[in-house]
């Protein structure tokens, strides 16, 4: 049987740091409140000219690195981002120039918050069915362009980034299952109410910007994302305590800390970059999993969960063994 591994794990970050005394001096928020509502202290925010795809090429070189293969040697792209660099083509094309790639399927996939999961999913069953030997998968975000940095509800919650994995096929243990799920009932809780074929003169005068009922959001996190904890491991016929890292979106301290407590898990088991880079939506999991790679804690052999709940709503959840 054909397993879809990870072979190697990247990450970027843009320099421009912002902490929440900065915002403190923007809006009418404080570092205090910010803290207690969402475990936040600072963001990374892209600097004028740097775009997705700027971010998802370092990462995405780092990743290529890390599993010791060519560039070339990538048979599939596969991208998540809700801020693309154009409305076509897609970033995973741009990508693939940039790489001195040509010919292989490049696509981008848009689940906002759950793109990495879903585009994670993708890519496994193309290795699983024999069409892709190594994938490239990424996921990349320039938040800071849709926000109203007026808006003290949003504006503090969101930052940049980039992360990726090079899957490979391997006759060893690698993703166990995935689990994808969207319901677009609860569309406006969070969303951008306007684009190309709607309200376009809004886009056209910059102001697209994130909408979001955070109390209304956090309560269907909270309940899916227990769900889904209790679908993936009856899915695989494996107790909670086998589990040993939890990589979980990083959106909001205590939605992951429920998550954590879904599972019985002690947060030192659990990945936590909140506090650093804020919610980077689709880049949020590979950021976190490219970290906890490079400095140790994950090691090969040990099962690591990987879920996400985003903007449509999307949910997914990965279960992998490194």
């Amino acid at each position: 049987m054909t397993f879809a591994r990870i072979a190697g794990t990247g990450s970027y970050l843009p320099d421009n740091i912002v902490t929440n005394r900065d915002l403190e001096q923007k809006v009418e928020t404080s570092d205090q409140w910010i803290r207690e509502r969402t475990g936040i202290e600072q963001r990374h925010i892209a600097l004028p000219g740097q775009s997705t795809v700027d971010l998802a090429e370092q990462a995405a070189l780092k990743a290529i690195e890390a599993a010791g293969i060519e560039t070339t040697d990538i048979d599939l792209i596969v991208f998540a981002t809700t801020t693309p660099d154009k409305v076509f083509p897609s970033c995973a094309c741009i990508l693939q120039a940039r790489l001195g790639i040509q010919g292989c399927p490049a696509f981008d996939i848009q689940a906002v918050c759950s793109g990495f999961v879903y585009s994670l999913a993708t890519a496994e069953k193309f290795i699983r069915t024999g069409s892709s030997k190594k994938a490239l998968v990424i996921g990349a975000e320039v938040f800071s362009r849709i926000l109203n940095w007026e808006d003290r509800t949003t504006c503090v919650l969101f930052g940049d980034g980039a992360g990726a994995v090079v899957l490979e096929a391997s006759e060893e243990t690698g993703i166990l299952s995935t689990h994808l799920h969207a319901d677009g009932r609860y569309e406006e809780l969070l969303h951008v109410p306007c684009g190309i074929a709607n309200d376009f003169d809004a886009v056209k005068a910059g102001q697209a910007f994130v909408e979001m009922k955070g109390n209304e959001v956090f309560k269907v996190a909270v309940n899916t994302l227990g769900r889904i904890v209790d679908e993936t491991l009856e899915a695989n016929q494996m107790q909670k305590s086998e589990i040993d890292w939890l990589v979980p979106h990083q959106a909001n301290l205590r939605i992951i800390a429920a998550t954590a407590r879904k599972l019985d898990m002690p947060m030192d088991q659990v990945v936590v970059t909140v506090n650093r880079h804020g919610n980077t939506s689709a880049a949020s999991i590979p950021l976190a999993l490219d970290e906890a790679v490079r400095d140790g804690r994950i090691q090969r052999g040990q099962v690591v969960l990987l879920e996400a709940f985003g903007g449509g709503f999307t949910w997914g959840s990965a279960l992998l063994r490194y």
